[in-house]
């Protein structure tokens, strides 16, 4: 990009010719033209790449809701959830449920008895959009097992649709965004988190979402960069990259998006932040490659102002909207803060409801970070540092010492069955993710590549701040937001290892054959990896030693 900016500041011509003038990077190579470096072109099979998106989605699908509703029970912390899902549906805001004897409330539920709710509204310690969502399939199936299930799956599995077609924006290929869709949908942790009325599904989406729009932003800023090389004035067509983008369409999306994602989870504050400066390093990129004078100030000034408008304060915006339930009930928890504590210096000025809606937050984050949790111990408890290896994943279920000859355990006499949830990433998908994304990492500072960015921030952005908050018990499960970032890293490496399609007038090379047999072999090893280990995502019936062979190491016990 450099050497593009170089030919075309030192030219100071405003002509096409000159503007499409042949650099070369820092390593000595020629570069394509300005134009088509800006806006290379999509791939021309829309129908193609439609079936092939749509034929891995339905893939994914049919893993991801065949049986959803089996086993017929709470598991793991849809106690809560699924709970709290209905209560908002049914109530508009979040209330306690009865607790004595423990899990009365379940199993009445269970039992079709769904009235086990108190008159006293609860503080539930997540913000509500993840809740709601839940709450929509429980309107549309009911309050069972399948219903407050069904929208983790809906969504699982479009988080596998937006992978496909935001790879190939960002490669061109309708095969590598495949690639990663396929990957994505034969992991483990993103499979079994798709299937539980959990919080970090929805979380996922909603930042892969963001991610997509952003994607798509820069494809649209760039081809209307690209036109100004055509109808401009002035070196680098400066009449019109000059003019303010106040409306760019895919980053108010993506602000919306982010809001979304904060909804569900505070997290999201991360990659938000994460995503922000990246986007800016790509407006001041495109100003650059176009010849602009002091890019730098103009994308601070021209792109970094209104995007911080469209991202953050559209965020800000719509996390405050998800929020529209607490703020309309006057008997949700705290609600009545303010008219109890009359406000004092500048807080008179916000309104009550807004006032208890702070304090409720205080309350919130005094829960994350007090000595209840920060002194609680779990045994599933996993170190952020041992996630990208699978170092210690999280059992959301099991049925121990189940005896032969019942329950469907068909082990010889002496033998027990057991069945189990294990929330478990495919292991030869992430330990070669964990590659990819060091491959990634180099091959986005060596090449300046910015599609390996994507990746890369995603992923420490979701990943690192963890790390903070080790004192408390921390899960494995939290890192399903990982997941899409890592097939992207393994997808983009494999269409290295890949390499170039040939055109319709070239030989069939030894490099493209070589290429392809071990992409193809990857695939196809990460998809018997996790066919192996599907029994202990599903909750099947397993006697104890074929357990015991997909439990490779002590800690995954």
């Amino acid at each position: 990009m450099a050497g593009v900016t170089a030919v075309i500041e030192n030219q100071g011509a405003d002509s096409a010719q000159t503007r499409e003038t042949l650099g070369r990077d820092a390593f000595g190579r020629r570069l394509p033209p300005v134009k088509q470096r800006l806006y290379p072109p999509m791939p021309r099979d829309f129908d193609g790449g439609w079936i092939a998106t749509l034929a891995i989605t339905a893939f994914a699908a049919i893993l991801r809701f065949w049986n959803l509703g089996n086993p017929v029970k709470f598991v793991f912390d849809e106690t809560y959830y699924a709970k709290d899902a209905f209560s908002l549906l049914k109530f508009g805001y979040a209330r306690q449920f009865i607790d004595k004897p423990e899990g009365i409330a379940d199993k009445q539920i269970l039992a079709g008895n769904l009235d086990v709710f108190k008159d006293t509204p609860s503080l539930t310690v997540h913000p509500e959009v993840g809740k709601w969502m839940i709450a929509a399939g429980e309107h549309l199936f009911g309050m069972n097992s399948f219903g407050w299930r069904f929208m983790p799956a809906l969504f699982g599995t479009l988080t596998v649709l937006l992978v496909i077609r935001t790879v190939r924006r960002m490669t061109r290929s309708t095969l590598i965004g495949c690639i990663a869709g396929l990957l994505l949908a034969a992991d483990g942790l993103h499979f079994v988190m798709s299937r539980v009325a959990l919080l970090d599904i929805f979380l996922a989406f909603w930042l892969v979402a963001a991610v997509s729009c952003l994607v798509a932003d820069r494809d649209w800023t760039r081809r209307r960069h690209a036109e100004s090389l055509d109808d401009g004035t002035g070196p680098g067509g400066r009449r019109t990259v000059g003019r303010l983008l106040l409306v760019r369409p895919w980053r108010i999306a993506a602000g919306v998006c982010f809001g979304l994602a904060l909804g569900t989870k505070w997290s999201a504050v991360w990659v938000i932040a994460g995503f922000g400066l990246l986007v800016f390093a790509w407006d001041l990129g495109a100003r650059r490659a176009i010849g602009v004078p002091r890019a730098f100030w103009r994308s601070v000034l021209v792109d970094g102002v209104p995007a911080f408008v469209s991202i953050v304060l559209v965020g800000i915006v719509t996390y405050t909207a998800t929020w529209t339930g607490w703020l309309l009930n006057d008997n949700a928890y705290d609600h009545d803060y303010a008219s109890k504590n009359p406000a004092q210096g500048v807080m008179k000025v916000v309104p009550d409801d807004f006032r208890s809606l702070i304090h409720y937050h205080q309350e919130v984050l005094a829960f994350h970070t007090g000595d209840y949790i920060n002194n609680a111990t779990h045994p599933y408890s996993s170190h952020p540092a041992e996630w990208p290896i699978v170092g210690r994943p999280i059992g959301f279920d099991a049925v121990n010492d189940i005896k032969p000859g019942t329950g469907g355990c068909t082990a010889p006499a002496g033998t027990n069955c057991l069945s189990v949830i294990s929330a478990i990433g495919t292991p030869l998908l992430w330990w070669g993710g964990a590659l990819a994304l060091i491959a990634s990492l180099v091959l986005w500072i060596a090449q300046r590549d910015w599609r390996f960015g994507i990746p890369i921030v995603g992923y420490l952005t979701c990943w690192l701040p963890w790390f903070f908050f080790d004192d408390r018990p921390i899960f494995f499960f939290y890192a399903v937001t990982m997941v899409p970032f890592t097939v992207m890293a393994l997808a983009l490496v494999l269409g290295k290892i890949l390499g170039p399609a040939r055109t319709a007038l070239e030989a069939p090379s030894s490099r493209r054959l070589i290429g392809s047999a071990v992409v193809g072999a990857f695939v196809v090893l990460v998809v018997l990896n996790f066919a192996y280990i599907w029994p202990i995502l599903t909750d099947k019936v397993l006697p104890h030693p074929d357990w015991l062979n997909r439990m490779w190491f002590k800690s995954w016990i």
